[in-house]
C-alpha cells in the first residue's frame, strides 16, 4: 500500500510540474502577443545617452505599461494599453539642466477578434491618444493628440512575428509649443525556448513629420519566466543601438531592464 501511495504522489507531483511548465509556456507566448487577453503590468526601465547639442545629456525613463483586456462580446475583445513614463534627465535639453517627473501618457485601445483570422493571423485596431500629463513643460509636448493604431501578428510554434503601427496628430494644446505629428513603426520577432526564455528583436522607429526626422532604435531583449510563490513574473534585460536620431537625440548604445507582473484569469 505504501508503494502505491508513493507512486500516486510521485505521479501527481510530476503532473503538477508539467502543468506549471505548460502554464508558464502559455504565459510567455501570450506576453509575446501585444493584444493577448491577459492582464499584465510591465515596468520597463530604459537608459540612453548622447542627448543635446553637446552630446552630454542622458535620460532614464521608466515606462509603466499596464495592459488590461475587456470582453465586449463572444467574438470581440477590447485591449487597453497605457504608457506612463517617469523620466529623470540630466544635461538636457541644455548642459546643466536636469529634471525628474512624469511625462505624457500614450493610451491605445485595440478592438480585436477573440479568434485568429485565416492562417492564424491575429489583429487589432483602434484609436491612440496623447494626454499632456507631464509634470514639467520640458518633459512633455503640452499637446493633446489623437490618431489610429493597429497591430498584426502571427504565432507559429515558438515564433511570434508581426508589427504595430500608430500615428499621433495634435489637435489642441499650448500655442507656443510645436505641433505633434508622429508615426510609430514597431516590427517585432520573438522566439520562446522550452525553458520559457524569450529572445526578442524589434525596433520602435518614430518619424517626426514636423522636422522630417527618423528616430530608429534597434532593441534586443532576453526575457525569462519565473515564479515568486504563486505570482508569475517575466524578467528581462537587453541592449539597444540608435541607428538614426535627430541631432539633439540619443546616440550609440543604451540598455533596457524589464519586470512584468502577470495576472492570468
Amino acid at each position: 500500500m505504501r508503494t502505491w501511495i508513493f507512486v500516486v504522489l510521485s505521479l501527481m507531483s510530476v503532473l503538477g510540474v508539467a502543468r506549471a511548465q505548460n502554464d508558464e509556456q502559455d504565459l510567455a507566448k501570450q506576453l509575446a502577443n501585444p493584444i493577448a487577453s491577459l492582464i499584465s503590468v510591465p515596468l520597463q526601465l530604459n537608459y540612453d545617452e548622447g542627448f543635446g547639442l553637446g552630446d552630454e545629456g542622458s535620460i532614464w525613463r521608466l515606462n509603466i505599461q499596464p495592459v488590461i483586456p475587456f470582453s465586449l462580446s463572444e467574438e470581440w475583445n477590447l485591449i487597453s494599453r497605457t504608457i506612463l513614463p517617469v523620466i529623470d534627465q540630466d544635461d538636457f535639453p541644455f548642459e546643466g539642466d536636469s529634471e525628474t517627473g512624469i511625462g505624457d501618457v500614450v493610451q491605445s485601445l485595440f478592438f480585436s477578434p477573440k479568434e485568429p483570422a485565416g492562417r492564424g493571423w491575429i489583429w487589432g485596431a483602434g484609436p491612440v491618444f496623447l494626454v499632456p500629463t507631464a509634470s514639467d513643460d520640458v518633459l512633455g509636448a503640452e499637446q493633446w493628440g489623437i490618431g489610429p493604431t493597429a497591430v498584426v501578428l502571427r504565432q507559429t510554434g515558438p515564433w511570434t512575428y508581426g508589427a504595430l503601427v500608430n500615428h499621433l496628430e495634435s489637435f489642441a494644446g499650448e500655442d507656443d509649443r510645436a505641433d505633434v505629428s508622429l508615426t510609430l513603426l514597431q516590427p517585432f520577432l520573438s522566439y520562446i525556448t522550452e525553458t520559457k526564455t524569450t529572445f526578442t528583436l524589434n525596433s520602435e522607429s518614430t518619424y517626426d513629420w514636423e522636422v522630417e526626422q527618423w528616430s530608429v532604435p534597434i532593441n534586443f531583449m532576453v526575457n525569462q519566466m519565473v515564479r515568486i510563490g504563486n505570482q508569475p513574473l517575466q524578467v528581462g534585460v537587453g541592449a539597444r543601438y540608435w541607428a538614426d536620431a535627430p541631432a539633439s537625440g540619443p546616440e550609440g548604445w543604451g540598455f533596457r531592464f524589464q519586470l512584468t507582473f502577470l495576472f492570468p484569469k
